[in-house]
């Protein structure tokens, strides 16, 4: 069963787009370029694109930001820090850096998809510093060292 939380949006630009979901469970909801004219991102450059949209996640949530899997296949356009984070106490605009993985410059229109936010709870570490750690079988041994067995 799917959970609705409240989250307040507020549009910063009058041809901002509310997120929307693409389908009935579909777990991220559309993120929208809020530019006034096409914008190309050349080959290996990132570009910090607008939404034109503040939020208010409740407190104990973070919106994550993935990469439309469309956008990525088809024009190689992904978030350049693979997923981005906001915060709930973040109350700026929200953007999104797209980064052309691709060979080619690739063009995204105004209004377009550019991204997909997924709202999560999260839990916060209390941090201990320890002279000693528990011991595991596994110890220490790091990339790779669990398919040697």
């Amino acid at each position: 069963m799917v959970t609705n939380i409240p989250v307040n949006i507020k549009k910063l630009k009058e041809n901002a787009t509310i997120p929307t979901y693409g389908s009935v469970n579909a777990a991220g909801a559309d993120l929208y370029a809020c530019i006034d004219a096409p914008l190309t991102i050349e080959s290996g450059d990132t570009f910090l694109v607008p939404t034109g949209l503040a939020m208010e996640l409740p407190e104990g949530y973070a919106g994550l930001i993935y990469a439309r899997s469309g956008l990525a296949s088809k024009k190689g356009l992904a978030p350049a820090n693979k997923v981005g984070v906001v915060d709930s106490d973040y109350r700026g605009e929200v953007m999104v850096a797209l980064h052309n993985h691709s060979k080619n410059a690739a063009t995204i229109e105004p209004n377009e998809r550019i991204a997909q936010l997924v709202i999560t709870p999260y839990i916060a570490a209390a941090f201990n510093t320890v002279d000693e750690l528990d011991s595991t079988e596994r110890g220490a041994g790091g990339f790779g060292s669990t398919g040697t067995h």
